[in-house]
């Protein structure tokens, strides 16, 4: 039966957390080859931005993402909600309309019951049909592990396209979605998360993030991206690094589920938190004395995690009245750019 499945028991990482660290992902994209320049390719690998952008026209241009990954929890059809909310978050984060996906289906055909397969892309489906969108073909292949995730597209008016790499010093940075799902993922894992902590990490990852295209059309709006499996600290420092400027992140205003508090108090925290610090604590700065639980927190990896913006002080009302209009009551201001070095100040 498919309720007796669990799925997380297939595979060896889980959600966003089974990304490669960022820093061997530097390295092993280091020597690739220059690639074909195209004036209408407006956003492609230089900034590790969300997605790539193409220029249509004038008015439109197309967003093109793909994510996709082994099961973060253990029930079919939300892993398959969860995986395709990912999937499309990026799309958002670029300040795109979603328009249609194509499913990446990968899965142990002689492991996994038909209709355990058949939940998971149904999962997907109803994640679409949210979005407004029509899962228009895909691929399969028999793989070692279940694997499910989305080809998503978008479109976009290229004056509204928004990048990590648009921040300006003095930035006010809005993050819209608490912390703490990788924490959740490793508590599951060892069978120790608790019901009121299952539903949070739920609730979380199947909320799409349909604030960005909303704040892509905001004046004073100049970076969006999402935070999902190299954690606040390194998706902030994408932002920096592509921006050319600094950050200071306040750690005491950081927003996260309060289930998740006491369970990386007591420990719990995936592998993924320790390789995204190992990839990029060089470029952190950490108050004196702070708990290692808050810098895994920091680094806690993010499955469909919230969107940060980084905005005009001026336009933070305006920013934080949309997040709320599109349910995001925990939207909380985290710190603000800075001028200087793409170096993160974390206070406490």
């Amino acid at each position: 039966m498919a309720s007796d499945i669990k799925l997380t028991e297939y595979s060896h990482g889980g959600g966003c957390g089974c990304k490669i660290a960022p820093g061997v992902l530097s390295d092993i994209l280091a020597k690739m080859p220059t690639g074909l320049i195209d004036k209408d390719l407006l956003v492609g690998t230089e900034t590790s931005d969300d997605a790539a952008v193409y220029r249509i026209n004038d008015k439109q241009a197309i967003v093109a993402t793909t994510d996709f990954f082994m099961p973060i929890v253990n029930d079919p059809f939300t892993f398959g909600r969860i995986a395709a909310t990912n999937a499309i978050s990026d799309v958002y984060a670029m300040g795109a309309k979603p328009i249609m996906a194509l499913a990446v289906v990968g899965m142990p055909i002689d492991k996994l019951p038909l209709e355990v397969i058949q939940e998971i892309l149904a999962g997907g489906q109803s994640v679409c049909q949210a979005a407004g969108i029509p899962i228009a073909g895909g691929h399969s292949i028999d793989s070692p592990e279940p694997i499910y995730g989305l080809v998503a597209l978008g479109i976009v008016d290229p004056a509204h396209v928004k990048t990590n790499a648009q921040g300006k010093a003095g930035d006010v940075l809005v993050l819209g979605k608490p912390v703490g799902i990788g924490v959740f993922a490793d508590a599951m894992k060892k069978g120790k998360l608790p019901e009121a902590g299952y539903q949070q990490l739920v609730a979380s990852t199947t909320q799409l993030n349909t604030a960005g295209t909303r704040l892509a059309t905001l004046p004073g709006v100049n970076a969006i991206t999402d935070v999902t499996g190299f954690g606040v600290l390194g998706h902030l420092l994408e932002v920096c690094r592509g921006s050319m400027v600094g950050a200071e992140l306040t750690f005491s205003q950081l927003p996260v589920w309060s289930e998740a508090l006491p369970l990386v108090q007591a420990g719990f925290s995936p592998g993924a938190a320790k390789r995204n610090w190992n990839s990029y604590g060089k470029d952190v700065v950490l108050p004196e004395g702070m708990a290692e639980w808050q810098r895994k927190l920091l680094c806690d990896p993010q499955t469909s995690g919230g969107l940060l913006v980084s905005c005009a002080p001026e336009k933070l009302d305006e920013v934080m009245s949309l997040f709320r209009e599109e349910g995001f009551g925990q939207a909380t201001v985290i710190g603000r750019l800075v001028a200087g070095a793409p170096l993160v100040t974390v206070k406490d």
